[in-house]
């Protein structure tokens, strides 16, 4: 851009978006101005360059000091395009060429000046006049010089008629004023002229000045001195010593005397060469009178002028290029500046934690103010900070001397880890020996709110005890927040849990600035045990962010409540003979508090007349209640007792429940039979009728229900089906005719069984004799104290020898028929026979019995009974088991002994003693008077018939058979697991 000097503020230079072709009024693309704000600025939106309230004046400017060109004097500028949140950033330099306008007017070196000129100096002689000097340049310089009559001249001013003003231009560009004598001079005549002599630039308007032109007219000194060379250059490293010599000028003249004494000045020299070069007017030399920092000055250019001591003096002059050297002896400079909108004041920038990584956040440059290599310049951050140099640009003519990088962020910036970064920059030249400088800029991390509020705990859980106080402070819960200032101020705030939709504020309420969490009601455990809200935390940044966590109040119990039973009285229904401890109920017992007062201890307390004391136990755990002993609900059917529950708290509280405990009945009693006795017998004529009731069994049980309802049956001794038996009364009925061989003794096996499951069975012999009269009794009892010992199996029905005459008659028309057809018979029969009686057992007291003992044996050998016409033996009895018979003395006196009963008849000749032998069946000893249990065991071999329960009832007070099955043993040589006592005493029991 060009711009004319001297201009007023905010001149409009141009447009940098434009020129750059970046399309703007987005507001997403902004410029900002990076360098050369002293004079120019920019707008950030549009991008136009614009000048500043300070005033450019080009003739001051530093850069344009020693410039003789006005294309050269410029300034520099440097524009930042920043991307939308500074993702990125370009950078472009530019330069403002300075005008030149017409603000200075030319001057002379002195308001009056003075040239000696010789006497006799030929027309056409000229001589050089002093230059004046004039700040401007261009068509602003000096543009001509002219020359007036003196100021006493006439008002004309007509020019001089002895010199002429001419105006040489020099191979440097300047013009040269030059007086040249066009008439003779005569010092007699005139020794002196007095000219003004104006100078006048080129601008519009134009500036002059004029100074007054002394002519002098002196003797002649005709020969000028001479330089060797007219340019004389020479290096000089800077830095050199004062007094160094550079180089020696040398000028010849050819006159003699003074006027050829040569003395050397400087002629066209600016104010610095003189203050830094000492030149030696006799001889010539050059030296250094300052150190020269080539920095400041890397060439001197000036005029050595050798003038003679001649009246006027002659002069030469000669060009001096002195170039000065560089030397390493200026370290790297690091300056480091803003970039775009982040702030950099006094050496601290300030950055936000959330910029993006690679985002500029200052632009560096580092020059070095030497040349060359001493020039190069290496650049780079040292630390271990999350920053790194870019270079700002990639352009080939970057001078190695001066360059731009950008200090980007390399890694995310985090302000709760590191608030501030200490970025040291390094630069080192490339300069033997090297120099390095190191620069550092604080990087202050700004926060932004990107931490929300944290609690400690995810679920922040409370005891809190019950029948509080309103008021009173639950917790404390306490949030932190990464952030600081307004970002880490907290305040507190209650909301409904997310499993719940029930609001916390009726009931709760917490402080909004400590946290403290208090509760407006009095809780009750009892009713609710556990409440749960959530805790919100959130900070005052912007935006705002929050943190929560879950407060779960437990209300801790107290002892505020007594233990309950679920019912006042417990109800129990318990079977008898259950084992010892077993459990027999289950109270059930709570108490709504919890823990320590919700520990319950259980105890039985005994009941009326402490019917319970030792019998029960509970326990403690379960409630379960036990017994010690096994129930028989015979003896006692109820038990009534108190439990009583005793909590932990302090003090206790308790609780009582009544407990009833009733006794189910178990079919554990087989039916007892109180009529008839197994030794009686009842006299039945043959003449009775048809249902004549022959008696009566009368049985009893101790259970009670179905165990003790009873049904009767024959089970045996009835092959004629002369008699039946009601199965509820017992009643034995008559219901078949009776015949002649149905004379003699009947036993009817009645068995007696309950309703129980499974039931038990007693079994009774039921005696019957049929006949017109009881003429001989003593018979009638031995036979049914023979039938006692007869397998129930084996029938007892009427008179066996009407049927032994049946078996004489069949036996002639066997022998009739054929001897081979009776042997073989016979075998058949004993081969049948005997394996029959391997299938049976019937009793033996002490060895077996084959005789008939219901057939009474006469003493006369013609009415002795026969033995089995096929000669077989008698059967074995099936069962072990036996019962006691009573039986009495014609004159109602009673037995003594079993032995002396039998002994006495006269019909029992063939009967052994009963207590004579070790096969005596000792009857009495199966039986226990006092005892309700089965006196007699079934051994394993012995058949049930499918029955499970057999037992003999105890005689004599009943004189019953007891067991199940269909046949029941009536014999046994083995004492009862129940008794062995003796019985022998018998009564007679007759019923017409």
């Amino acid at each position: 851009y060009r711009l004319a000097e001297e201009g007023p503020a905010d001149i409009r230079i141009g447009n940098v978006a434009s020129d750059l072709g970046i399309v703007t009024g987005s507001g997403e693309v902004t410029f900002s101005l990076e360098s050369g704000s002293d004079y120019l600025k920019i707008d950030n939106m549009t991008g136009e360059l614009s000048t500043t309230e300070r005033r450019i004046d080009r003739e001051k400017l530093p850069q344009c000091q020693m410039i003789f060109d006005e294309n050269e004097c410029f300034l520099d500028f440097e524009v930042s395009v920043i991307g939308p949140s500074q993702s990125w950033v370009d950078l472009f330099e530019g330069r403002v060429i300075i005008l030149d306008i017409n603000d200075n007017t030319p001057t002379f070196p002195s308001p009056v000046l003075t040239l000696t000129v010789e006497e006799n100096r030929p027309v056409g002689t000229l001589y050089l006049l002093p230059t004046a000097t004039d700040r401007d340049f261009g068509r602003n310089g000096i543009e001509r010089y002219e020359l007036l009559q003196e100021p006493g001249g006439d008002g004309g001013r007509p020019r001089s008629s002895v010199f002429e003003l001419q105006v040489a231009d020099t191979l440097d560009g300047e013009k040269q004023p030059q007086l040249i004598v066009k008439g003779a001079l005569d010092r007699e005549q005139r020794d002196s002229y007095e000219l003004s002599l104006r100078v006048r630039d080129g601008g519009d308007p134009a500036r002059s000045s004029q100074a007054i032109l002394r002519v002098l007219i002196t003797d002649v000194n005709d020969n000028s001195p001479r330089f060797e060379k007219s340019v004389y250059e020479a290096d000089l490293a800077e830095n050199s010593s004062p007094g160094t010599p550079i180089l020696q000028l040398r000028a010849t003249d050819l006159d003699v005397g003074v006027n050829g004494q040569i003395e050397y000045v400087f002629g066209a020299a600016t104010e610095s060469v003189r203050r830094l070069l000492r030149l030696d007017e006799t001889s010539g030399w050059l030296s250094v009178l300052h150190r020269i920092d080539r920095e400041e000055v890397n060439q001197l250019r000036f005029t050595v002028m050798a003038r003679d001591r001649g009246q006027p003096p002659k002069t030469d002059k000669a060009t001096v290029v002195l170039n000065i050297r560089d030397e390493n002896d200026n370290v790297p400079t690091i300056d480091i500046r803003k970039i775009g909108r982040i702030p950099l004041r006094d050496g601290v920038a300030s950055v936000a934690e959330d910029v993006l990584v690679d985002t500029p956040i200052a632009l560096v440059q580092v020059s070095d103010r030497d040349q060359g290599e001493n020039g190069v310049v290496t650049c780079t951050v040292v630390g271990d900070v999350p920053f790194q140099l870019k270079p700002a640009s990639e352009g080939e003519g970057e001078p190695q001397n001066k360059r731009k990088y950008f200090l980007h962020t390399s890694a995310p910036l985090d302000y709760e880890a590191v608030r501030d970064y200490n970025v040291v920059i390094v630069a080192v030249d490339s300069g033997s020996p090297s120099l390095s400088s190191n620069n550092s800029l604080l990087v202050r991390v700004g926060d932004t709110n990107d931490n929300p509020p944290m609690f400690s705990q995810a679920v922040l859980e409370v005891s809190f005890p019950e029948n509080n106080l309103p008021g009173e402070r639950v917790a404390t819960v306490v949030a932190t927040d990464a952030d600081s200032g307004k970002n880490a101020e907290i305040t507190y705030s209650l909301e409904a849990s997310p499993l719940s939709s029930e609001a916390p504020g009726s009931i709760f309420s917490i402080d909004p600035d400590s946290g403290d969490v208090s509760v407006q009601a009095v809780l009750d455990r009892e009713q609710r045990d556990t409440y749960e809200f959530q805790v919100t935390a959130r900070d005052k940044g912007v935006p705002s962010l929050q943190g929560s966590t879950t407060v779960v109040v437990r209300v801790s119990d107290r002892n505020d409540n007594e233990p309950r039973f679920m019912q006042d009285v417990f109800t129990f229904y318990v079977k008898e003979n259950l084992q010892p401890n077993s459990p027999v109920g289950m109270v059930t017992v709570m108490d709504f508090d919890k823990g320590r007062n919700a520990e319950l201890s259980l105890s039985i307390q005994p009941g009326e007349h402490d019917q319970a004391a030792g019998i029960f136990s509970i326990e403690n755990d379960t409630g379960t209640i036990f017994s010690t002993v096994s129930f028989d609900r015979e003896q006692q059917t109820s038990y009534t007792f108190k439990v009583k529950a005793v909590d932990g708290g302090e003090p206790p509280r308790s609780a009582t429940a009544t407990v009833s405990l009733f006794v189910m009945d178990e079919n554990d009693n087989a039916p007892t039979v109180t009529f008839p006795s197994n030794s009686s017998y009842t006299v039945l004529p043959p003449s009775s009728n048809m249902r004549t009731v022959v008696a009566t069994v009368v049985a009893t049980d101790a259970d009670t229900g179905l165990n003790a309802d009873l049904n009767y049956s024959i089970v045996g001794g009835n092959p004629f089906k002369l008699f039946e038996i009601d199965p509820a009364s017992g009643v034995v009925s008559l219901v078949g005719k009776l015949a002649p061989k149905h004379y003699g003794l009947h036993r009817l096996v009645v068995q007696v069984n309950d309703s129980g499951q499974p039931p038990q069975s007693t079994t009774a012999l039921l005696h019957v004799f049929v006949n017109e009269s009881l003429s001989n009794a003593t018979v009638v009892e031995s036979q049914v104290a023979r039938s006692l010992h007869t397998p129930l199996a084996q029938d007892i029905a009427g008179d066996p020898s009407y049927e032994l005459s049946k078996q004489r008659l069949s036996i002639v028309i066997g022998v009739v028929a054929g001897i081979m057809t009776v042997i073989l018979l016979i075998l058949v029969v004993v081969m049948a026979r005997y394996c029959r009686s391997k299938s049976k057992h019937g009793y033996e007291a002490g060895k077996k019995d084959h005789e008939d003992f219901f057939t009474p044996q006469q003493h006369d050998k013609a009415k002795k009974p026969k033995k089995d016409k096929k000669g077989k033996k008698g059967k074995q009895p099936l069962y072990s088991s036996i019962v006691t018979v009573e039986a009495s003395k014609p004159n109602g006196q009673r037995y003594d002994s079993v032995n002396e009963k039998l002994s006495d008849s006269p019909v029992m000749g063939r009967y052994r003693s009963v207590n004579g032998g070790p096969g005596s069946p000792d009857l009495a000893r199966h039986y226990k008077s006092s005892s309700p249990l089965p006196t007699v065991q079934l051994h394993p071999q012995s058949p049930t018939a499918g029955k499970k329960h057999q037992a003999v009832q105890d005689l004599p007070p009943a004189n019953t058979f007891v067991g199940a099955g269909d046949n029941i043993s009536i014999g046994s040589d083995h004492c009862s697991e129940y008794s062995c006592q003796a019985s022998s005493k018998y009564s007679k029991q007759v019923r017409a």
